[in-house]
């Protein structure tokens, strides 16, 4: 009788690949080692995934969609609140740059491995960031600030610094004074009265691994 096939087996591939590669990098991490703790063998691992290159784009794309399902839900219980969104998404990286075993972003620490311009992986990192911009500049333009570039990369300057020192100071980073700086950047990118920090609280609650 033959053997049905396991529908899982890519998901648990890409589930190994992706805890492996956070920890050590894709640089780290060689297939052999994924066909081990995966339990898979090389031809089902290939049939799958036809190289690590394809593997390590898969597990950035993963990366990439936990952070837009991040925002996405930040911002909904905020919805008619673009001012109150942009300081609630610092909020989600400062708690979550504060956990434990937080290694940073992903996809910038993946960057240096990829230094062809044309690469896949490079190119979906490259990507990524844009459109990280591109989201908080179209929710300042909501909030109505007068230079909404300006305001959307001190936002992003304030995430990437969350990523960067949260990596190293853990639960002793400065999640809190990034959500202040949020708070009055935004105040005073839309003018009048300051704005009020979302939720009643200086963090926001934010589920998912690192990315």
């Amino acid at each position: 009788m033959a053997r049905k096939p396991d529908k899982g087996i890519r998901e648990r591939i890409l589930t190994v690949a992706s805890s492996l590669f956070q920890e050590h990098g894709p640089d780290g991490v060689g297939l052999q080692q994924i066909i081990n703790e995966s339990g898979c063998g090389k031809n089902v691992l290939y049939r799958e995934f036809g190289s690590k290159d394809e593997l390590v784009v898969a597990y950035l794309d993963r990366c990439r969609q936990d952070w837009f399902d991040l925002v996405q839900q930040t911002v909904r219980p905020l919805a008619d609140d673009p001012a109150g969104q942009l300081i609630a998404i610092v909020g989600a990286v400062a708690e979550r740059s504060e956990a434990p075993g937080f290694r940073g972003c992903p996809l910038r620490n993946s960057l240096p491995s990829f230094p062809e311009h044309d690469h896949p992986a490079r190119r979906l990192i490259v990507d990524y960031h844009f459109a990280r911009r591109d989201l908080l500049r179209e929710l300042a333009e909501q909030a109505g600030a007068r230079d909404p570039r300006a305001l959307a990369d001190k936002i992003m300057l304030l995430i990437d610094g969350l990523h960067a020192s949260g990596a190293v100071l853990g639960e002793q980073g400065a999640g809190e004074t990034a959500v202040a700086f949020a708070t009055e950047a935004v105040s005073a990118a839309v003018g009048g009265s300051r704005v009020a920090t979302p939720l009643g609280d200086s963090r926001v609650a934010s589920p998912g691994i690192p990315a």
